[in-house]
């Protein structure tokens, strides 16, 4: 089954390049089905990319997706027009009043503030506070991730001491969570981050349970309140371009950072290989199925 994004998004002759079931207003209004409804909240720089990169793997599924993205009020987007913001994005206080099925919120390239310094956290927080009534279960990634696990159970993070950056080999730490069905007992996934979280802090709290994580880049996959919060610490919706494009954005600062087991034999000039990319669609699959689907009210009502 399709997404359903407006018929002007940028990003549908992306997905239609690639064969992914995507449906406008007009033909979904003619089904007479339930359709999950998704809110994404945006909070990456370059979002046409971003809407593309989770678009693509909520697109995958036998299930129907009402798409809507949703911008803070209390930061301006310095990369990204204006008229796309106001043609496809709604604020905070013009959907409080409503139910979603299911809720992403992305990373964000802002790590090294402490999260009380970013200048839209207190937005964030009351979304974050909203969703454990508004919503049947949120996937948060990345600085997404860290913010969740903070706000809602106190767990730091730290600087480290080189950016955690390239693709890594994952294993499984908890075999009996629907999230992780189908998934191979090791595993790759691209990471892109400054910052980590205490793992003895984690480990420490009884809500917070870890179900996969790396013994290079750390704790990865982490649910909470049976799915309610999910958190994931790395990026399984990036394309296969994607670390290359921000290794080149480092170097431009005077960063040589160079991403871990991604580009063929460390050469920056050969193009790397997509390595995860049926597990970002198993994972997407799963939590909509799961975890949203299995669990949302037929009337949230």
């Amino acid at each position: 089954m399709p997404i359903k994004i407006p018929r002007l998004l940028p990003a549908r002759e992306i997905l239609e390049e690639e064969n992914i079931f995507v449906m406008d207003e007009d033909r979904a209004l003619t089904q007479d089905i339930r359709p999950l409804n998704i809110l994404i909240l945006n909070l990456m720089p370059e979002k046409e990319k971003t809407e593309a990169h989770l678009l693509r793997l909520l697109g995958n599924t036998p299930l129907q997706v009402n798409i809507s993205f949703l911008k803070t009020a209390s930061h301006e987007s310095k990369n990204t027009s204006s008229l796309h913001l106001d043609q496809f994005y709604t604020t905070f206080m013009e959907i409080k009043q409503r139910k979603f099925d299911g809720m992403i919120i992305t990373g964000a390239p802002i790590e090294l503030l402490a999260f009380e310094e970013v200048d839209y956290w207190k937005e964030l927080t009351d979304i974050m506070d909203w969703t454990k009534d508004n919503v049947t279960s949120t996937l948060h990634i990345c600085w997404g991730a860290q913010a969740a696990l903070y706000h809602h159970f106190g767990i730091m993070k730290y600087e480290l001491p080189q950016k955690c950056t390239g693709v890594f080999w994952h294993h499984i730490d908890d075999k009996s969570e629907k999230l992780l069905r189908g998934f191979d007992d090791v595993y790759l996934a691209p990471h892109s981050r400054n910052t980590d979280i205490f793992i003895k802090q984690l480990q420490a709290n009884s809500t917070v349970k870890l179900l996969s994580s790396s013994e290079e880049a750390g704790p990865f996959i982490m649910c909470a309140n049976d799915g309610k919060q999910i958190m994931i610490t790395g990026h399984l919706e990036y394309e296969a371009s994607t670390l290359a494009e921000e290794y080149r954005r480092d170097l431009e600062k005077g960063l040589n950072i160079l991403p871990q087991h991604y580009f063929p034999n460390d050469d920056p000039s050969k193009s790397p290989s997509n390595k995860w990319r049926s597990h970002a669609h198993l994972l997407f699959s799963n939590w909509l199925n799961y975890y949203v689907y299995q669990e949302t009210p037929f009337e949230w009502d």
